[in-house]
């Protein structure tokens, strides 16, 4: 455990960081998002704590395996749909009001961001609320097709399993052959959740929209990120290439740990409030820590 005087200390040393370079670019992974109930995939040395996700290339290309993938994520997403922002995602937003947040990146596809009112967000990896058919790019409300699983497949809705990262489910002991996935409603085509599977790639626009706001920042931070995945870490890249000062608060080791002029080794909650607090410019009524209308109530 972080002893009180570091962990000020470490919080102070934020502070200055973020004051010394108001113009923040900020990249954001799994670690905001625990504190919400939506476990992660990375334990502290950045080593998978449970089998490797779905791939693309197996999503599309094996019946079984979208079965599986359905019937898991049929009994995970109620949970996924039911988290709410946490004071990491809330301290985001506020600073953001308050001028420190030139654009932020997520690499998590909950949108939890948004709904704790950051408006300056770009989905890296999109969003799982959604669903899109790679034939006919007809979209619709993952609710929507929530439905239509349930409908078809009473039996599997049934089924008790414990929850994983990113709307996943453990349910490994059942025979997933007669579980049906809906075609879509437009041309009959394969749906796919609206989000960057392992081994797919991430649209070159968001990639270009997103570095291009890079260069116009005056540092990096990342939150909640190990960075072991290329699409997050090439930012850390960009910005050490540039001359960009990087600071990241993570639990454990980041790709980026060589590279960082400030690791700050706490939750993101905790760090993420006590950098507001301590930022004076933000302490007034406008911007104080509390929950936005929408983060306390609003629909996913």
């Amino acid at each position: 455990m972080v002893q009180r005087s570091s962990r000020f200390r470490l919080l102070d040393d934020l502070a200055d960081f973020v004051a010394r370079h108001p113009r923040l670019f900020v990249l954001t992974g799994a670690g905001c998002s625990t504190e919400s109930g939506i476990p992660d995939y990375r334990d502290a040395n950045g080593d998978w704590k449970r089998r490797q996700p779905i791939r693309y290339q197996e999503f599309v290309g094996s019946e079984r395996a979208r079965q599986r993938y359905w019937a898991r994520s049929l009994l995970g997403w109620p949970m996924f749909a039911r988290a709410r922002p946490n004071v990491a995602h809330v301290a985001l937003a506020r600073l953001e009001a308050a001028g420190f947040i030139h654009q932020m990146v997520t690499q998590n596809v909950d949108g939890l961001h948004q709904q704790a009112g950051s408006r300056r967000v770009i989905d890296l990896h999109g969003r799982l609320d959604a669903v899109v058919c790679l034939g006919c790019r007809y979209r619709e409300p993952r609710e929507v097709f929530q439905s239509a699983l349930a409908d078809d497949n009473p039996a599997f809705s049934a089924l008790a399993a414990a929850v994983g990262p990113d709307g996943d489910a453990d349910l490994d002991a059942v025979d997933f052959g007669g579980f049906r996935v809906p075609g879509c409603p437009n041309c009959g085509g394969m749906l796919k959740p609206a989000v960057v599977f392992f081994g797919e790639s991430v649209p070159k626009p968001r990639v270009e929209r997103a570095c291009q706001r890079l260069t116009q920042a005056d540092a990096l931070l990342v939150a909640g990120s190990s960075l072991t995945v290329f699409s997050g870490y090439r930012f850390c890249r960009l910005a050490a290439a540039r001359g960009q000062p990087i600071a990241a608060i993570n639990l454990g080791r980041t790709r980026a740990d060589n590279e960082l002029a400030l690791k700050v080794n706490l939750p993101c909650g905790a760090a993420l409030s006590g950098l507001l607090e301590r930022l004076s410019p933000v302490n007034d009524s406008r911007v104080a820590v509390g929950w936005p209308e929408s983060a306390a109530t609003g629909p996913r």
